[in-house]
């Protein structure tokens, strides 16, 4: 006799009909974002809808009940609803974080993830995914560790932030061995970055037990770069008080204003007091594949880590995050812990690469997002990358150009932006004479072109001067923008802030 459960059934047909009924909704949720498309609808990015409302649209309307299946009809309402309110990236007019619309090829590999359903936390369950982890990341790894091209090599994380902090324990671990075993215990650290760094940096420390009053923030230069000369100030002063030095983290494209710290004088000061030199590249690190644009990375060969979000700037699906080091073995230096029932290694070593890659984290369940970036890098190639970037960047610094020849704008930050951001104020001619906080007119002008569903565009405070209110933070990291998208972005600002009395 055969046990058989009421959700046994043929998969393989379960599956195709999923698929055949969802194939043209989200061909038709493309298209109406895509401006090639005959279908293309610029107000399809989608508008703000408060969580009641969503709640009433997704759950109470449609009477969800998870206590027994749905229908196929329930089911369809569904996924037309998540589509309709969710914001659709793939629109030219998504210039609100520094991540961009998805491809047809990361679709994709997200597809044949989701088959495989495999954890690529071991060799044995996860063979040719480890392989190719460990070959992109070291071929990833070489492009910006060129004097370590044999040793290099890097892993994937759950995001930038936690690229960073692992960094971070990488190198309390590898300068200090006995803190793996007895913690900080009677050491003082202190971790050193910019005032302009991302807050996981901060949150680091916190995770660590180092606490956020020993995260020392150094000041920037007028361009936003982090002041070196302050930097061993710090440093001196902390020893002065009982620290010991261990971390110095630059940024490659800070969220705020895109500027890249000093990368070659930071290793110096790293290496003369003997602190682990980090660079957090999440955003602005993908550069390295324009021949245009990455001296801006000039002295990365000397960083200890790199965290590089390909998610961002290379439009990989969300989310691929590497931590990059130029002695790939120091993963398992820092991090590996005897675990044999998980870790059984293999009776013959040909190469001494690890391929049970959860032995050089933290974690244990990891999903291969590297395949992600490996099968982008495949099917675009290198020159896919490179024109990707080149291309950004043009529209970026068409739209600096634009918004420069009119009074009624003004660039906060570097006056020329380095990385794919552009930050400024904009005050309509009929409030010259108004308040000087600009506050009320960025946050009306975003929230009123979001109304119309064809632009969502991020604002923030001046981190280094509030007096003047918030300004808009517009990011152009997108293979579809065009200059007339940058024009007719410009007119809606200037529209919109017309009607402002």
């Amino acid at each position: 006799m055969s046990i058989v459960s009421d959700l046994e059934r043929n998969r393989v047909e379960e599956l195709d009909k999923l698929l055949t009924d969802l194939k043209p909704k989200l061909l038709q949720y493309i298209s109406q974002a895509d401006p090639n498309s005959v279908q293309y609808k610029p107000e399809s990015l989608g508008t703000y809808h408060e969580p009641s409302f969503l709640k009433d649209k997704l759950i109470t309307e449609s009477g969800t009940n998870l206590d027994e299946p749905c229908t196929e009809e329930q089911l369809a309402s569904t996924i037309d609803k998540v589509l309709q309110y969710s914001v659709n990236t793939w629109n030219p007019g998504f210039l609100d974080k520094l991540y961009a619309s998805n491809n047809p090829i990361g679709v994709v590999s997200d597809i044949l993830l989701s088959m495989l359903n495999t954890n690529s936390h071991v060799y044995t369950v996860s063979p040719v995914l480890s392989v190719l982890e460990n070959y992109i990341g070291h071929k990833y790894a070489s492009l910006f560790f060129t004097n370590d091209q044999k040793t290099c090599g890097g892993l994937t994380f759950s995001g930038g932030s936690w690229s960073n902090i692992t960094s971070m324990q990488i190198a309390r671990s590898l300068r200090f061995p006995e803190t793996k075993t007895k913690g900080n215990a009677n050491y003082k650290f202190a971790i050193y970055t910019s005032k302009h760094c991302h807050y996981s940096v901060v949150k680091g420390a916190i995770l660590l037990g180092i606490g956020s009053e020993n995260v020392f923030k150094v000041d920037v230069t007028p361009q936003g770069l982090l002041n070196v000369l302050h930097l061993e100030t710090q440093i001196k002063q902390s020893i002065l008080d009982g620290y010991t030095p261990l971390y110095i983290n630059a940024t490659a494209g800070t969220t705020v204003f895109g500027s890249y710290d000093p990368f070659i004088q930071i290793s110096k000061v790293a290496k003369k007091y003997n602190c682990h030199f980090h660079i957090d590249g999440s955003w602005g690190g993908n550069v390295i594949f324009s021949p245009h644009y990455k001296n801006r990375l000039q002295g990365c060969e000397f960083a200890d880590s790199i965290t590089v979000n390909p998610h961002k700037m290379l439009g990989i699906p969300n989310t691929c995050s590497f931590l990059l080091l130029p002695h790939v073995k120091n993963f398992q230096t820092a991090l590996s812990l005897q675990a044999p029932y998980l870790f059984h290694g293999r009776e013959s070593e040909e190469e001494e690469a690890n391929y049970d890659l959860a032995d050089g984290t933290m974690g244990c369940g990891r999903r291969a997002d590297s395949f992600k970036f490996y099968l982008a890098w495949l099917y675009y190639g290198q020159v896919g990358f490179q024109n990707r970037v080149d291309h950004a960047y043009k529209i970026q610094e068409y739209f600096v150009k634009k918004v420069k020849s009119s009074s009624d704008f003004e660039i906060v930050g570097p006056a020329y932006p380095q990385c794919l951001q552009v930050c400024f104020y904009y005050r309509p001619p009929s409030l010259k004479n108004a308040s000087s906080d600009n506050t009320e007119v960025t946050r009306f002008i975003s929230r009123e072109l979001h109304k119309s569903g064809k632009y969502l565009v991020d604002f923030s405070p001046n981190p280094e001067d509030d007096s003047k209110g918030e300004f808009f933070r517009v990011v152009f990291n997108s293979p579809i923008l065009t200059d007339k998208v940058a024009d007719d972005l410009i007119d809606s600002i200037v529209r919109v802030g017309s009607e402002m009395k």
